[in-house]
């Protein structure tokens, strides 16, 4: 089989639009990130100068610090609001991602697989031992990446669940943190 022009033209069109649905992509997330960043500003304005007249409202050092513990709360969980708004936005766009390329490399292989197959059969006469290392080690390969696959996979959930282990007990640190605070006050 040869690669005639026909075939490199439509591979590359089809190059094209994957590359081009990865863009649409990365730009949804990021438009994504952005409103996020837009409305998580336009609220911090506004209530700064709510929080501003409550502050300026107290009469006494123990009004101050009272008005002062209650903003903390509010003000921390916006924050793991947010933070968990950017990692869903992250996850998601990434598996968007991730799913995109795993399907062109799933199609790319199987048609280097086919050209190969299609190469072999037509090998010429007497070169079956050539053929067979070739094969052999074509599969030697196709195994290898599968197995790298697998492993960066495996990484990728485990540095998932670990970012998450720690988002939580952050989270519980600093609600144990407050609660105590508030017992203070």
């Amino acid at each position: 089989m040869n690669f005639n022009a026909e075939q490199f033209a439509a591979a590359h069109k089809a190059n094209l639009q994957a590359a081009a649905g990865l863009t649409q992509t990365a730009f949804a997330g990021f438009e994504r990130l952005v409103e996020l960043n837009l409305a998580a500003g336009k609220a911090a304005v506004g209530e700064s100068f709510t929080n501003m007249q409550a502050l300026m409202g107290a009469k006494t050092p123990q009004d101050l610090m009272a008005v002062q513990a209650a903003l903390v709360q509010p003000a921390f969980e916006k924050s793991v609001s947010y933070g968990r708004h950017l990692t869903d936005i992250a996850n998601s766009t990434g598996a968007e991602l991730t799913k995109a390329v795993e399907s062109k490399m799933a199609e790319s292989e199987q048609t280097v697989k086919s050209l190969v197959e299609t190469s072999l059969k037509n090998a010429p006469a007497g070169s079956d031992s050539a053929v067979a290392v070739i094969k052999t080690a074509f599969e030697a390969s196709q195994n290898a990446a599968e197995t790298l696959k697998k492993v960066a996979k495996q990484a990728a959930d485990s540095a998932e669940a670990s970012m998450k282990a720690a988002t939580a007990q952050a989270e519980a640190s600093v609600k144990a943190a407050m609660g105590k605070a508030k017992a203070k006050a």
